[in-house]
């Protein structure tokens, strides 16, 4: 599910209008509960991350990268189900949480670790991968503990999903035109894994994706222009665009978050 989404799963400290029936007890469907629904895409969620894994282990990286990306669509739609059906609960929310985990945390390290990092001299390779997994863990729990004071419109520290899917980009370009020598790509990965491990426990803030409504283009023409430019590039280039898109995505982080911070040292 995606982050954005989560900050309507504890119900118990949100208002009543937000739970998921007028008595405050889960609504159901005919035969399935409410929470039934979304908790279904959260599972294909974790299911396609453990396949990540598999697939990383078995010297498949790009069928790995992929289930990263499938598994990340997932996120989104789990969110988006739950909050049409009313279907929030405090298990969605956990389950969410060691779902990204997996998807996010455990697939992508282990993926950078068999595609370049096990390369790298000693234990480089392990401790690298392991800061990706402790990244992620961290920066989960972080988020769990704050979701109260949440803000839709930003995160503070790199998301999980996006630091998944900025090293399945890099592998899936790697895969479809190696643009770095091997000795190098080692290297390459190590300090991007590291660079993006230390993000996501960061305060740098990033934007939250926004929703692609008719209220979204009103409010924010610009950022969902940029947004809708990205995913026309990468659907022309590809895996290439698909990591320059996420990379793009990272920068633009740090540079806003720089420039704030300069403008309050000035006052």
């Amino acid at each position: 599910m995606d982050e954005h989404g989560k900050n309507n799963r504890k119900l118990k400290r949100y208002p009543p209008f937000l739970k998921n029936g007028s008595s405050g007890k889960p609504s159901s469907f005919p035969f399935v509960s409410r929470t039934f629904v979304p908790s279904v895409f959260t599972v294909m969620n974790m299911l396609c991350g453990y396949i990540a894994i598999v697939m990383a282990g078995q010297s498949n990286f790009a069928t790995a990268c992929w289930f990263i990306i499938l598994a990340a669509f997932f996120d989104t739609v789990d969110g988006f189900i739950a909050r049409i059906t009313n279907g929030t609960s405090d298990f969605g929310f956990e389950l969410d949480s060691l779902s990204d985990l997996v998807s996010f945390g455990a697939a992508p390290a282990y993926l950078a670790y068999k595609f370049g990092l096990e390369q790298l001299p000693a234990f480089s390779g392990i401790v690298v991968s392991s800061m990706v997994v402790i990244g992620s863990g961290l920066r989960l729990a972080r988020f769990n503990i704050s979701v109260i004071d949440y803000r839709k419109e930003s995160f503070s520290g790199l998301p999980t999903p996006a630091q998944a899917l900025t090293i399945a980009g890099f592998v899936l370009w790697m895969k479809a035109d190696a643009f770095l020598p091997e000795k190098t790509m080692h290297i390459a990965l190590g300090w991007l894994s590291t660079f993006l491990a230390l993000l996501m426990v960061s305060k740098v803030n990033y934007d939250a994706l926004p929703k692609p409504t008719v209220e979204a283009f009103r409010r924010n023409p610009f950022q969902m222009a940029f947004y809708v430019g990205a995913v026309f590039c990468v659907l022309l280039f590809q895996s290439k665009a698909f990591f320059l898109a996420m990379l793009l995505y990272i920068l633009l982080g740090i540079v806003r978050s720089a420039t704030l911070a300069y403008r309050q040292w000035q006052t």
